[in-house]
């Protein structure tokens, strides 16, 4: 049964299309609604309206579904919609009546807000678990190579010595950014929707801190017209720290990619971690990075998705929010897997030293001339610049 089911039947294409895939998308919410509707029985029963045994009953079923939904024993039907509908029908079947009180008081919009901002939080802590483990794995590069110097860059063109402990650490500093952004992000979306109703409060007194401390949020959104209208502004904010992270990857990626290339040959990639081609038998391809490198712009477009979405829409709850949760999900778990697949290259990339070595032409070293020239020989900086560009220009021109 729905739970806004009125007696009538909705039509099996409508049903089809309203539901999207929610109802798989829920499986991995089913946890963090029982733990909200733990906390909701639990303010139902100090405020006084079902009794200490209903509490025990309702607060042990939902246990009990927690636990089946651990061991993948707890499935969402598409007629169900989502987990929240899944959910309560389990307790009402289960209890009867008594399990009716799961209902009192409460929205499935908030119920969905909650779910996803705790699921959300605890996926935070994962990404930035994650983060730290490509940090190590980059300082342990650095201090292994330290002493290797390769061409830096400017243009496409070779500029000036670049060592590897500095290419590596660049990273690592980027990254520690990331994680301060994406614990503020945290702290930030850590707060309680619950006991707002569908957006313009309940008819009934619950104590909303009182919620909000059960389910172990840190503060609660007063403003219940709000908690609607902050969906997809919180969603944006998570997809723009989530693409912070996917920025840094495409580069690190690209950077990969390029000097490994034979035609630089400063990194050498395993061939395990490479595939291969249909066609041409010498090929080895870093596949997994120039996947990593196009999952930016997924998570971009996500981000530019949700933006898009609630943009034009007026207060209040609107179905088209369905469509972010999708965004948010799918760009939490491709943010994850990606900073899993570049700890895996960078732990297990090498370093060609002689072609490393082999690289280092004059040219890169005109700008440590240059300043010897005026520091040592007192020229002045304009003559020895001219000096250092006739040199080197007849060498290319």
């Amino acid at each position: 049964m729905k739970l806004w089911q009125k007696g009538y039947k909705l039509n099996r294409e409508v049903e089809k299309f309203t539901v999207g895939n929610d109802y798989i998308l829920d499986q991995r919410l089913v946890k963090y609604d029982c733990i909200i509707s733990i906390a909701h029985v639990t303010a139902l029963c100090d405020a006084g309206l079902i009794t200490e045994e209903e509490k025990k009953s309702l607060i042990k079923t939902l246990d009990e579904i927690i636990k089946l939904a651990d061991k993948g024993k707890f499935m969402i039907k598409p007629e169900e919609e989502d987990c929240h509908t899944a959910i309560d029908n389990f307790v009402i079947e289960k209890l009867g009546v008594a399990g009716e009180a799961i209902r009192i008081g409460r929205s499935r919009n908030e119920r969905i807000i909650g779910s996803l901002r705790l699921y959300y939080v605890e996926k935070l802590g994962e990404i930035i678990h994650n983060i730290n483990q490509l940090v190590e794995s980059l300082k342990d590069f650095a201090r292994k190579y330290r002493r290797v110097i390769i061409p830096g860059y400017t243009h496409m063109r070779k500029a000036m010595p670049l060592s590897i402990s500095l290419w590596a650490k660049s990273y690592v500093e980027s990254m520690k950014d990331n994680i301060k952004l994406l614990e503020f992000l945290s702290n930030f979306l850590n707060t309680s929707p619950l006991g707002t109703g569908a957006g313009f409060g309940i008819p009934i007194k619950l104590d909303r801190k009182l919620i909000a401390q059960h389910v172990g949020f840190r503060s609660i959104q007063k403003n219940p017209l709000y908690v609607q209208c902050s969906r997809g502004k919180f969603e944006a904010l998570l997809l723009d720290g989530l693409t912070q992270v996917m920025m840094d990857l495409n580069r690190l990626s690209s950077d990969i990619i390029l000097f490994s290339m034979s035609e630089f040959g400063f990194f050498k990639i395993p061939k395990e971690l490479c595939t291969g081609s249909s066609l041409m038998p010498h090929k080895l391809n870093p596949d997994a990075l120039e996947i990593v490198r196009s999952k930016y712009h997924a998570v971009l477009a996500a981000s530019v998705q949700v933006k898009s979405t609630v943009s034009n829409l007026i207060a209040g709850y609107h179905r088209d929010f369905q469509v972010m949760k999708e965004a948010a999900i799918t760009s939490i778990d491709t943010t994850i897997d990606c900073l899993k697949i570049m700890v895996l290259f960078v732990e297990n990339l090498d370093i060609d030293r002689k072609k490393c070595e082999k690289s280092l032409t004059e040219d890169l070293f005109s700008v440590d001339k240059l300043h010897e020239l005026v520091v040592k020989e007192k020229m002045s900086f304009k003559d020895a610049y001219r000096l250092m560009a006739e040199k080197h220009l007849k060498k290319i021109l």
